[in-house]
């Protein structure tokens, strides 16, 4: 069961490979534990004289090797696996505190299963959808460790595109047990009657309580910037273009002193690895790739500002970058007159002459929300609806107390820009915290009754496939309480 999914050639290579180490060398095999250190008396014993064919024996040496963890059909999991799975988890925000080793052991087991699985049913995955995600990736390693060079000695790498190219891989393993998964699931249903049944099966001292939910309006008045703010700025990144070019100034030190970007300033404008299908402004990537080593754009605009760039590096069909952000400065009458238009706003509605959402239809700035009369759209659910426990704390505080058509004071918010803007908000409709009523909230208990069934789908196609499927845990995980039966007692 153990040479599974094992071919004939590399079991052939692999048995010629142990014998040498066993017969010709005397080694012993070495057991780790989880941490990937060897563990007592398993010391690689001496070559022996007779083998020479003197009495002498040469010396000899501990050595430590990586954990293995488990094993599913084909597929290792190694305990760097685990390591790597906090790191993955960390960067897309998710907590790890509370989360155990096991607890990530059952889930990469679960995902080598899918994959073992996937590679059965011919599923397919791109590396032009993988690529940007091991980007992300990198960069978030990037910014936790301090450098590319010390990402790549901690992971115990030798160059930057071998730990790219086994991120690489992981990534794409994730993404098709995600697909596999998604597969399992995808035509499982509920019908009326069974989410009837699913909620008078709650005792009802058991019930889901909802939080309150609102759905939130607002209007939004930014200063303008004149024409003249815009060519002031021009002016100042063409004096910087002009002086690198013609005086020999560094381009690098233009950048920490002057901008704007915090993400860059710091390291003196510099963005390495632009990729055309990146997630820069489009306007930042057109200039990064019409241009030479060492040239520099004229002055551009983006949503962000206005840049100057110039390009350190081509390597292929990636830039290396630096560039120069400012922002056209604004005059405290602008502001002061912005602030006015949106009192008189506020005025026009509290006084009735104007609904909210017609008022935000003729003079919010905000293009987003304007032609839906303000209404804001959930990013998490792309519904209008907000869970008020869940929502941006900002938000959250904006209109916590706020009542069903009543309008908030005047706020000032800063844009990424640094600019002032001013806005007023409204509850277009509020739900105040209850216990689940069938009727009214008939969605999310459909939603909760579907996430069940699709949860004991799972559970019976993982208990299937882990009975047909080879699984092998090391000693050091047979304590842990896995959901599946991967110990299979």
């Amino acid at each position: 069961m153990t040479l599974k999914f094992t071919t004939p050639n590399s079991l052939l290579l692999a048995l010629i490979l142990f014998c040498i180490q066993t017969i010709v060398l005397g080694q012993e095999v070495v057991v780790v534990d989880s941490t990937g250190v060897v563990k007592e008396n398993t010391m690689i014993t001496e070559v022996s004289a007779a083998v020479k064919g003197n009495d002498t024996t040469l010396p000899f040496k501990r050595y430590k090797a990586e954990g293995v963890s488990a094993v599913i059909g084909e597929y290792v999991i190694l305990d760097s696996d685990i390591d790597k799975s906090y790191v993955e988890l960390q960067s897309t925000g998710v907590s790890i505190e509370d989360i155990t080793r096991c607890e990530l052991m059952g889930k990469l087991m679960e995902d080598k299963l899918y994959l073992h699985q996937a590679k059965q049913d011919s599923i397919m995955i791109s590396d032009a959808e993988v690529n940007p995600q091991v980007d992300q990736l990198i960069q978030y390693m990037v910014s936790e460790i301090g450098s590319e060079d010390k990402v790549v000695k901690y992971y115990r790498k030798e160059t930057m595109a071998e730990l790219r190219k086994d991120l690489f891989q992981a990534k794409k393993d994730i993404e098709l047990a995600n697909r596999m998964q998604a597969k399992v699931v995808e035509n499982v249903e509920v019908t009326p009657e069974e989410v009837r049944t699913f909620f008078y099966s709650i005792p009802e001292d058991e019930r889901p309580f909802f939080s309150a939910e609102v759905e939130v309006a607002q209007i939004v008045i930014e200063p303008s910037i004149t024409e003249e703010a815009k060519e002031n700025v021009i002016e100042r990144l063409n004096q910087m273009r002009e002086d690198v070019l013609e005086n020999g100034s560094s381009f690098a030190t233009k950048a920490v002193l002057y901008s704007k970007d915090p993400g860059s300033a710091s390291r003196g404008g510099l963005y390495p690895g632009i990729k055309r299908n990146g997630p820069m402004a489009k306007e930042f990537k057109d200039q990064a790739f019409s241009l030479l080593e060492g040239e520099i754009s004229e002055p551009f605009e983006t949503d962000f500002g206005f840049h100057i760039l110039t390009v350190d590096k081509i390597r292929g069909q990636e830039v290396d970058v630096r560039h120069v952000l400012l922002f056209p400065e604004v005059s405290q009458d602008v502001i002061d007159k912005a602030a006015a238009k949106m009192d008189s706003i506020k005025g026009l509605i509290t006084s009735g002459e104007l609904t909210f959402a017609e008022a935000a239809r003729r003079f919010s700035d905000e293009k987003e929300t304007r032609n839906n009369g303000g209404q804001l759209i959930n990013p998490t659910t792309f519904d209008t609806r907000f869970d008020l426990t869940k929502m941006d704390p900002t938000l959250s505080a904006q209109v916590y107390n706020l009542k069903e058509g009543e309008v908030s004071k005047v706020y000032t918010d800063r844009d990424r820009t640094g600019r002032s803007k001013f806005k007023i908000l409204t509850i277009t409709k509020r739900d105040e915290e209850h216990p689940a009523d069938y009727v009214k909230d008939y969605e999310k208990i459909q939603e909760l009754a579907l996430k069940q069934k699709k949860i004991k789908a799972i559970e019976t196609w993982q208990k299937e496939k882990i009975d047909e499927t080879y699984v092998n845990v090391n000693e050091d995980y047979q304590s842990c309480e896995f959901i599946g039966n991967w110990l299979k007692k």
